[in-house]
C-alpha cells in the first residue's frame, strides 16, 4: 500500500508524531517550537488513556481556487502540519482538502478556524477519518497515473510532450513535497542514483516556510533525464511531480527563500 511508508499502519497517529519529534528538534523545525504553542496543541502522555488517539485529519472547504500548501499553513499557522492534500475532480481542483496535522489535540484548534477568512473567501473545517484521507489518496494518486475509471480527461498530451523535450542539465524541480519531507526522504525517492545531502533543496517563502517544492542536482544530465522514470511516483501518501530544471532556476528559488 502506497500510504505505508510515510505514516505506519497503526492509524492512530503516534507512529506520525514519532517521526514530527524525529524531524523537529529544536532549532530545526520548519514551523518553529515556543514554549506556547507545545504547551498548548501537544497531548500529554495520558491524554488518551485506554484507547489509541484519533487520526489527527481535518477537512478544508471552500478554498480559493489558487490556494497553495503554504496559504493552507498560513491558515492553520501554530499548528504542525504533516500533509496537505488537495481534492481533484476531473482534473479540476475542487476546492477541498485533506489536511493531516501531527497530534490528534491539534485537531480541535484547527477546527476553531471554521468559517475564518482566507483571502476573500471564508473556508469550513471538519473534522474527517484516516479512511477518508486514504480514500482521498488514492483517488489522487490513480487520477495521476491515468488508471480511474471514473475519469476520462487525459492530462494534456502537451503537458508530457513538453517534458519529454526539454533540455536536461542534470538539475530536476520537484513539486508536491509534504511538508514533513528531509533531505533522508528525497534520496531514499531516488534510491537508485547517487545523492549527497547538498545536492538537495527546499524552498521556503519569505517567512522560512516551505512551499512544497524543492531541487535536487544530479551528477550528469543522463541521471536527471533517467530519473524522470519517477515522475508522479509517491513519496509517502503524495504523488510527487518531476520537471526538467536549470542550476539558474535553482539558484533564483533558493535566493528567493532567503
Amino acid at each position: 500500500m502506497f500510504y505505508r511508508g510515510k505514516f505506519g499502519d497503526g492509524g492512530d497517529g503516534r507512529d506520525m508524531g514519532a517521526k514530527r519529534q524525529r524531524l523537529g528538534d529544536p532549532g530545526s523545525s520548519f514551523y518553529g517550537t515556543s514554549p506556547g504553542s507545545s504547551y498548548m496543541y501537544n497531548p500529554t502522555p495520558y491524554a488518551y488513556a485506554g484507547q489509541p488517539p484519533p487520526f489527527p485529519v481535518v477537512k478544508l472547504r471552500g478554498l480559493p481556487f489558487d490556494c497553495t500548501e503554504a496559504d493552507v499553513a498560513e491558515f492553520l499557522h501554530g499548528l504542525d502540519i504533516v500533509d496537505v492534500l488537495f481534492v481533484h475532480k476531473n482534473g479540476k481542483f475542487t476546492g477541498e482538502a485533506f489536511c493531516v496535522l501531527g497530534y490528534p489535540l491539534q485537531v480541535d484548534f484547527a477546527l476553531s478556524r471554521n468559517r475564518q477568512n482566507m483571502g476573500r473567501r471564508y473556508v469550513e473545517v471538519f473534522r474527517s477519518k484516516r479512511q477518508e484521507y486514504y480514500k482521498a489518496i488514492a483517488n489522487e494518486v490513480s487520477d495521476a497515473r491515468g488508471g480511474s475509471p471514473r475519469r476520462n480527461v487525459p492530462r494534456a498530451k502537451s503537458y508530457d510532450e513538453g517534458k519529454d523535450s526539454a533540455e536536461h542539465t542534470g538539475v530536476l524541480r520537484l513539486r508536491g513535497l509534504p511538508f514533513s519531507a528531509g533531505k533522508d526522504d528525497i534520496m531514499d525517492f531516488f534510491k537508485d542514483f547517487v545523492l549527497s545531502e547538498s545536492s538537495i533543496h527546499f524552498t521556503m517563502n519569505s517567512e522560512g516556510r516551505p512551499t512544497g517544492e524543492g531541487f535536487v542536482e544530479f551528477a550528469s544530465a543522463e541521471d536527471s533525464k533517467a530519473a524522470m522514470a519517477k515522475d508522479r511516483m509517491t513519496l509517502g501518501s503524495r504523488y510527487i511531480e518531476l520537471f526538467p530544471s536549470s542550476h539558474e532556476e535553482l539558484d533564483e528559488a533558493v535566493s528567493r527563500g532567503r
